[in-house]
């Protein structure tokens, strides 16, 4: 993985904005209208070039696949880091069902139970804003296909992710770009679904552990950074209600993250990052769980590199954790310092500040400017490039500071 040897570098977390074009042929494949694989991969693979090709133009030096090979669906184009799994795994039966779907159930004696998506703390405080279609950050109630594990979880992923793979390693030469980024989902965010097999919802996340493991394998193998998401970690202290205290949902998180060391063991830690966030969605976020409250959770996870929220309002402040926290030898962090909460697009000034901070704190080398979060399905595609340069002429701002000291 590069550090910032000589300058800032850039990155994102994950998610762009699709064309039209390939979240209706998704849409056709689906719903079983005849959209022929060799049409489907010639079109995906044009896409997933296009979108190397613009974000190398906006700036960034480390890009992503956009997350385009995963498959989300027709109605949002935000929610592929997580449900693309569903289809990459053996025993789940999917159920179609209205959010919150099934009640996660208690597992062992000192297990926090995690309740419906809908039953946020958040969520319920400002339960007329969410209900109201005309707030902007109402989710709807539209039917999802949320699976159930039933049987015993295997990875049947291997063509998805050799596909993905080859698209995104073709793009990557064909746009002249050195490193590139693929993310994927870590087993403690999968192991939210409902469990009626394992005798344990433990032992079910351990087993989603096991299968995963082989598609974080192919990545790193193909010479890719592999980026493991988990938002749980943090934003699952939302879903407990009442409010825990912070010594048991620290205890209740390190199962999880135990269960993703457990994942990624022997594997090269430095084509490795982690993605911590509290949702992406558009709210007020005032039940979020202080960053100083889970760092040393984040930290606890056996990877180089740290992506986590620092751009959006509600958690710009925690720079000043890392006064206090001091970042492992060897470790880099990803910053978002701009973010996909809003629309307004960051001025590069802000963005430089913002980089200088970390910079300051952490060292110049050991910083990589990133976003908040996925930027696809959160702001509209040009406003999403649009942040990707300011991204871009803000760290040339900070890097023209940083190395003149």
């Amino acid at each position: 993985m590069r550090n910032s040897r000589d300058h800032i570098l850039t990155s994102h977390v994950g998610s762009l904005p699709r064309p039209d074009d390939l979240i209706e042929a998704n849409r056709k494949r689906e719903a079983g209208e005849g959209m022929d694989e060799a049409s489907f991969e010639k079109l995906l693979q044009s896409a997933v070039v296009d979108v190397v090709r613009r974000q190398r133009e906006a700036g960034v030096d480390v890009p992503g696949d956009g997350e385009f090979g995963k498959s989300m669906g027709h109605r949002v184009n935000f929610g592929a880091w997580f449900s693309y799994a569903f289809n990459r795994l053996s025993g789940l039966e999917r159920t179609s069902v209205e959010v919150p779907t099934v009640a996660p159930r208690k597992s062992h004696p000192d297990e926090l139970v995690l309740l419906g998506l809908l039953k946020r703390r958040d969520r319920v405080r400002f339960a007329a804003a969410y209900a109201d279609p005309d707030s902007g950050i109402s989710i709807g109630r539209q039917p999802l296909f949320r699976p159930i594990c039933v049987g015993p979880v295997k990875y049947v992923g291997q063509d998805a992710i050799k596909a993905d793979i080859a698209h995104f390693k073709a793009a990557l030469a064909a746009c002249g770009v050195a490193e590139g980024f693929m993310t994927s989902v870590a087993p403690g965010s999968i192991a939210r679904l409902g469990n009626t097999h394992y005798k344990t919802d433990e032992e079910f996340m351990f087993a989603c552990a096991d299968a995963m493991r082989e598609e974080y394998k192919a990545i790193v193998d193909a010479g890719l950074v592999l980026q493991l998401d988990d938002p749980g970690i943090a934003e699952n202290w939302d879903q407990i209600d009442p409010e825990p205290s912070v010594a048991d949902y620290k205890k209740f998180t390190m199962r999880r993250v135990e269960a993703l060391n457990h994942a990624i063991k022997g594997l090269p830690k430095d084509r490795i990052r982690f993605h911590l966030c509290w949702g992406s969605w558009h709210g007020p976020h005032t039940t979020d769980l202080p960053m100083r409250d889970i760092v040393d959770v984040m930290l606890a996870i056996d990877c180089e590199a740290y992506s986590f929220e620092a751009g959006n309002v509600r958690h710009e402040h925690e720079w000043t954790v890392w006064q206090d926290v001091k970042l492992p030898d060897g470790k880099l962090i990803l910053p978002g310092v701009v973010s996909h909460a809003t629309n307004v697009v960051e001025h590069p000034e802000l963005v430089a500040q913002r980089i200088v901070r970390f910079a300051d704190l952490v060292g110049r080398e050991r910083v990589i400017a990133s976003t908040d979060c996925g930027l696809g399905g959160r702001i509209h595609p040009t406003i999403a490039f649009a942040k990707l340069e300011a991204l871009a002429q803000g760290a040339r701002l900070a890097s023209k500071q940083l190395w003149a000291k």
